[in-house]
């Protein structure tokens, strides 16, 4: 299905995964929507789609917070009269022993992971039922299907994201609303504490490898729906 003049508006946009993604479906012909708290990223990231000949609208802020959703799916719809596909990308990780946890940790780690799904998932599906279909791209993890010592917080979070993820599909198939989750292995961006291009990470996963597959999937003709996607480096061992 051809993306040309699709409205999708991308979480985490302004580095790693959602900025690839971004500039692969600028090339393509979407008209975006770029959700991120980095405004100066945002800026550079809107001025060099628009050279590229496509739109791009963007949006600072956190995806925990309500009124921002709601103020942004309405943006998005006001701009380009629908919204075509949702990509909910923002994330981030604290790994710690359980008992090592704040609360304030627990929170923002759900806020991000969980919270920000939902409310996005929430705003832009009354949409997408009266356009007649969409697409909603879960950007989830492996962790979502294992655990590991120290990952109590992040793998519940992605777990938690994924089971809303698969009850969701089950709600909104019959109004011709695709929902795909994309569970990744390791990928060279900033998420590890690392520079992205790190010599330590020179194996992983690219964030171009990732904007592929995010694409893939949305290409898919009309009638198919890849519900889950498992992807890792050959380097890693699931």
């Amino acid at each position: 299905m051809s993306i040309k003049n699709k409205s999708v508006l991308i979480t985490g946009a302004s580095k790693g995964i959602g900025r690839a993604l971004a500039l692969v479906l600028a090339k393509k012909g979407a008209n975006l929507g770029l959700v991120a708290r980095s405004e100066i990223e945002l800026l550079s990231l809107k001025a060099e789609i628009e050279l590229m000949g496509a739109k791009a609208e963007i949006f600072v802020g956190s995806v925990a917070n309500e009124d921002f959703v709601k103020e942004t799916i309405h943006a998005i719809v006001k701009s380009y009269g629908k919204i075509d596909a949702l990509i909910n990308n923002a994330g981030f990780g604290i790994f710690r022993k359980a008992t090592e946890i704040s609360t304030a940790d627990w929170d923002s780690i759900y806020d991000t992971n969980v919270k920000g799904t939902f409310l996005f998932c929430r705003e832009a599906i009354p949409h997408m039922k009266s356009a007649g279909g969409g697409h909603i791209i879960n950007i989830a993890s492996d962790v979502a299907k294992r655990v590991f010592d120290g990952g109590s917080l992040y793998c519940s979070s992605k777990y938690a994201q994924d089971a809303f993820s698969m009850a969701l599909r089950k709600e909104v198939r019959k109004d011709a609303i695709k929902v795909s989750v994309v569970y990744s292995g390791l990928v060279d961006t900033y998420f590890h504490n690392k520079s992205e291009g790190d010599p330590h990470q020179a194996k992983y996963l690219t964030s171009q490898d990732m904007a592929d597959t995010i694409t893939y999937i949305l290409e898919a003709p009309k009638h198919v729906v890849i519900d889950e996607l498992m992807i890792h480096p050959i380097s890693q061992d699931y």
